[in-house]
């Protein structure tokens, strides 16, 4: 688990709101839609597998995005986005639960649920069908526990990891489906090496997302040779001051980056 001094002073902030955030009232029940399934459809049409993330802001963003999120949501899918991200967290990234009901309701792709969870009861803040579990932030034994738990209402738990060292602890918890941050969270640094030295120990079961970092389309082609099923990505796409059309086309020009290859 993390300590005060090798976490970004902007991290500890979000860590620190965290422990203070309450849970949901009731156990949720999801009936989601398969990640998996959403990545084979995306590769058998041609398709980059790209997980866009609707975030009106962030401490390393330029500025706030004041769109309706479920147009920009709209705007992604349309762009050919294999998935939704969206940031519940509210006073650092300006993201709330009630933006990710709406989107889910409006879009027919999974959507993954991309917050700080720390406790049972804070899984059950909102239906979703990902939801986001941090290696970084839990005990191995709370991790463990809370992948499980998130199984039972229905999530597909993403568990994010940062090195091979907490790779084996998401595997050793169970997890099937594996984000690897290229973001340090010491520094807030991004190095795309990170995911290139994570992936070869990753078993092929496992559906394998690269975070952070993703802002081109060689990017999309260095992440892919790597071994990336999937790509998550944020300001590329959001480019905060963009209008919707300026969205969809973002996510098109990742999700068609290997046709664009010569």
């Amino acid at each position: 688990m993390e300590t005060d001094t090798d976490l970004a002073p902007a991290v500890e902030s979000i860590l620190e709101a965290a422990r203070e955030r309450p849970g949901g009232d009731e156990v949720v029940d999801v009936d989601a839609r398969s990640l998996p399934d959403a990545v084979a459809r995306a590769e058998a049409d041609g398709r980059v597998p790209v997980i866009a993330e609707v975030k009106p802001t962030s401490p390393t963003a330029d500025g706030t995005r004041d769109d309706d999120p479920v147009e920009l949501a709209e705007a992604m899918v349309e762009g050919g986005a294999t998935a939704i991200s969206v940031l519940t967290e509210p006073s650092h990234f300006g993201g709330s639960t009630e933006s990710l009901t709406r989107i889910r309701e409006a879009v027919d792709v999974p959507v993954l649920r991309k917050d700080f969870v720390l406790r049972e009861e804070q899984l059950d803040a909102v239906a979703a069908d990902l939801l986001l579990l941090i290696v970084r932030f839990l005990e191995p034994e709370t991790l463990a526990d809370l992948v499980a738990a998130a199984r039972e209402r229905g999530f597909q738990p993403l568990v994010e990891v940062h090195d091979r060292a907490e790779l084996e602890t998401a595997l050793e918890a169970g997890a099937e489906i594996i984000g690897v941050n290229n973001r340090d969270l010491a520094r807030l640094e991004v190095d795309l090496e990170t995911f290139e030295s994570v992936a070869p120990e990753v078993p092929d079961d496992v559906t394998l997302i690269a975070e952070s970092g993703v802002s081109s389309p060689a990017d999309v082609r260095q992440m892919r040779a790597a071994g990336a099923d999937a790509l998550l990505v944020g300001s590329a796409i959001m480019d905060h001051g963009a209008g919707d059309s300026d969205v969809t086309e973002n996510t098109r020009r990742l999700v068609e980056a290997e046709d664009d290859e010569t």
